[in-house]
């Protein structure tokens, strides 16, 4: 089977994208795909941890905006898309047992039960294009890679085994549209809003900016700002910290597309 470039997917229509994601065409990142479209984190575990986590996602809705849930057993999320398989549509999964990374795979129907509950929680990818149409580049996107994302020294709000520290993304900013940036990601509500730091890396306890902990590094080139938003990669912290026997989670850069509108308010499909 023939794999579909970046470059291609960029100009495809939704469905083409999700298609190519499910045949296993195209397995990077999504940053720039599916415009005008929410795209999701993901995080899947067993029923008897599902109201836990949600507790934990109501208690830091910043890092954990949360915009769908399965229901037990069902991997169709049918409230973020008229054709979603949460097992497949994904281009890659991180797979923890007891709280460690065991492998990265690209399709989770062998792995997913029947007491299996998916949530979906919007991701910064969602507000990118609007800062593009406004002029604000994006060196990601520009550049092909995936996000730099680091952990933060700020705590999450703990709920039942789950626990940790913040993470978050970072793009560096022209100092002269950074006003403009932080007024059009808080926008976004359910893909973070705006950031929760700008300026000394440091203040946020990143003592180098050039080695993310996710992701691939990008410049600060000068006369640039390195902002940062809370990022959807802080459960895989917290289950880190769980232990759980099995959980499974997006590859960090590597989302979920939904059909919901990227501005919209609550997660609505469109009529």
């Amino acid at each position: 089977m023939q794999n579909t470039d970046y470059e291609t997917l960029r100009r495809a229509t939704l469905p083409d994208v999700r298609m190519a994601i499910r045949e296993g065409r195209y397995r990077s990142h999504t940053a720039g795909l599916g415009t005008g479209c929410l795209q999701a984190n993901l995080a899947i575990m067993p029923e008897a941890y599902a109201l836990d986590f949600m507790r934990y996602c109501q208690r830091n809705p910043k890092p954990c905006p949360l915009v769908g849930v399965s229901d037990t057993g069902n991997p169709i999320l049918f409230n973020l898309g008229r054709d979603i398989d949460i097992r497949t549509d994904v281009p890659a999964y991180n797979i923890y047992r007891d709280g460690v990374l065991d492998g990265r795979v690209t399709d989770i129907r062998d792995l997913w039960t029947d007491d299996m509950v998916a949530f979906a929680l919007g991701c910064s990818f969602t507000f990118e294009h609007a800062l593009q149409e406004a002029g604000i580049p994006i060196w990601h996107i520009d550049n092909n890679t995936t996000v730099p994302m680091f952990r933060s020294n700020r705590d999450t709000v703990p709920a039942g085994p789950f626990s940790g520290r913040m993470v978050v993304s970072m793009r560096a900013i022209p100092e002269d549209q950074l006003a403009r940036t932080i007024e059009i990601s808080r926008q976004f509500p359910l893909a973070h809003g705006g950031p929760v730091h700008w300026g000394d890396p440091a203040g946020i306890g990143i003592a180098d900016v050039s080695a993310p902990d996710w992701g691939d590094p990008a410049p600060v080139p000068e006369g640039h700002v390195p902002v940062f938003w809370a990022c959807g990669v802080t459960p895989q912290v917290a289950i880190e910290n769980a232990r759980l026997p099995l959980c499974i989670t997006h590859t960090p850069g590597h989302m979920l597309i939904t059909d919901i509108a990227e501005d919209a308010e609550t997660p609505v499909l469109p009529a």
